[in-house]
C-alpha cells in the first residue's frame, strides 16, 4: 500500500512539472500579429490650416471722465445697449484745497475792485452830470466798473467749478455727468458708486468708467504659424468654430496678416484679424475662444486611405499590401506608393496600388 501511493506521488509530481513546463512554453509562444485592412476609398479631402483665436469686438471705447471725482450713481449695467449721448454715471467733484483757497482769493481781490471801481464811476457820473467832468473820462470810469463786474463773475463761476465741476452758464456743458461717446452695448462698468475716479489728461490715463462696443462689429484675432502664413492671404474665407456655440457656425473674411512675427515658446506666429460675418442673429459674446478653418487646398472624388496605414521614410512614403498568394496569413508586401493631399486623417494615393489591393491598418491581436 506505502509502495503504491509513492508511485501515485511521483506521478502527480511528475504531471505537475510536465504541466508548468507545457504553459511556459506556449506562453513564450510568439503569436502571429493580426492586422486590420483597408482599401482605396474615394472621398473628398480638404487641406486646411487650423488657428486658435478669440472672437472681439472690432472697437472697444474705454469711458473716462474728464474731472476727477467720486461716483454718487451708476445709471447703466454691463450688457445693456446704449446710445451715444446717453448718461452712465455721475460724478461728484471733490474739491481741490489749494485751487479753491486761490480762487476765494481771487473773489476777494475782485470785489474789493468792484467796490473802488463802483466809487471812481459814480464820483464821475455826477462829475459829468454836473458838467465838471469831460465824457472821456466818465467812459473810462464806466469801462472800468464794467470790468470789475465782470472780473468778480468770473471768480464766482471759478468758485462753483472747482467746489461742483460746473457753473451756471456751463450748467449744460457739464463733466459730472459721464455720457457714452458710442452707440453700442456695455461690455464692463469696473467702478461702484462710492469709487473716487482720476481724470484723464496729458499725464494720466483717468479711471475708466465703462467699456462700450459695437457687438455687431466683430473680429477674429489668432496667431497664424510661420509654416502656414506664406499659403494664406487677405481675403481667404475662413470657418469659424466658436467653443461655447458648437451649434451656430460662422464665417469670416481675412482682412489682416502682421507683417512681423513673434517668437513664443520657441515658435514664430504671426497675428491674424478676421471680419466676422452675419451676427445680426447671434449673441456673441466678447473674448469667445474659436478655432477658424481656412481651406487651403481641397480635391473631390479622390483614392485615399487613412494615414495612419502610410509608413513615412525621409521623402519616400510606403504601405504594406496583403500577399494574397499565402492564403489562411497575414504577409505583407512592403510597396512605394506616391501621395497628394492629406487633410490628417485620410491621405491621396496617386500611384503605387489600385483598387483591389488589401493594405495593412493597425493591429487588432497580438
Amino acid at each position: 500500500m506505502k509502495r503504491i501511493l509513492k508511485i501515485l506521488m511521483i506521478v502527480l509530481l511528475v504531471a505537475a512539472v510536465l504541466g508548468t513546463l507545457v504553459y511556459l512554453w506556449n506562453k513564450s509562444k510568439t503569436k502571429p500579429v493580426k492586422y486590420e485592412t483597408v482599401q482605396l476609398e474615394r472621398r473628398d479631402i480638404s487641406k486646411k490650416i487650423i488657428i486658435n483665436g478669440t472672437i472681439e469686438p472690432r472697437n472697444e471705447i474705454l469711458i473716462k471722465p474728464q474731472i476727477s471725482g467720486i461716483i454718487t450713481e451708476l445709471y447703466k449695467e454691463a450688457g445693456q445697449n446704449i446710445k451715444a449721448g446717453e448718461v452712465i454715471a455721475k460724478v461728484k467733484v471733490v474739491p481741490d484745497i489749494a485751487m479753491l483757497s486761490s480762487a476765494e482769493s481771487r473773489l476777494k481781490t475782485a470785489n474789493i475792485s468792484l467796490d473802488r471801481a463802483t466809487l471812481e464811476y459814480e464820483r464821475t457820473k455826477k462829475l459829468h452830470e454836473s458838467g465838471v467832468m469831460s465824457k472821456e473820462v466818465f467812459e473810462n470810469a464806466y469801462s472800468a466798473y464794467l470790468q470789475a463786474l465782470e472780473e468778480v463773475s468770473i471768480a464766482e463761476e471759478n468758485i462753483d467749478i472747482i467746489k461742483k465741476g460746473m457753473s451756471k452758464s456751463t450748467e449744460a456743458y457739464s463733466n459730472t455727468l459721464i455720457k457714452s461717446t458710442i452707440s453700442g452695448m456695455i461690455l464692463d462698468i469696473p467702478v461702484k458708486v462710492g469709487n473716487s475716479v482720476i481724470q484723464t489728461n496729458n499725464f494720466n490715463e483717468g479711471t475708466t468708467i465703462a467699456a462700450v462696443a459695437n457687438m455687431t462689429d466683430l473680429i477674429f484675432t489668432g496667431k497664424i504659424d510661420e509654416t502656414d502664413v506664406g499659403k494664406v492671404k487677405e481675403g481667404f474665407n475662413l470657418n469659424l468654430i466658436i467653443g461655447a456655440m458648437q451649434d451656430e457656425k460662422c464665417t469670416a473674411v481675412l482682412e489682416y496678416i502682421s507683417p512681423k512675427g513673434v517668437l513664443n515658446s520657441g515658435a514664430t506666429t504671426f497675428e491674424i484679424k478676421a471680419a466676422v460675418n452675419n451676427v445680426e442673429n447671434l449673441f456673441i459674446r466678447s473674448g469667445y475662444s474659436a478655432n477658424g478653418e481656412i481651406i487651403v487646398d481641397s480635391k473631390q472624388n479622390i483614392f485615399s486611405l487613412p494615414e495612419s496605414t502610410i509608413e513615412f521614410q525621409g521623402d519616400s512614403t510606403f504601405v504594406h499590401i496583403l500577399d494574397k498568394t499565402k492564403e489562411n496569413e497575414q504577409n505583407y508586401i512592403k510597396t512605394h506608393v506616391l501621395t497628394g493631399i492629406s487633410d490628417g486623417i485620410f491621405i491621396e494615393i496617386i500611384e503605387g496600388i489600385d483598387s483591389t489591393s488589401v493594405v495593412r491598418g493597425k493591429v487588432v491581436t497580438k
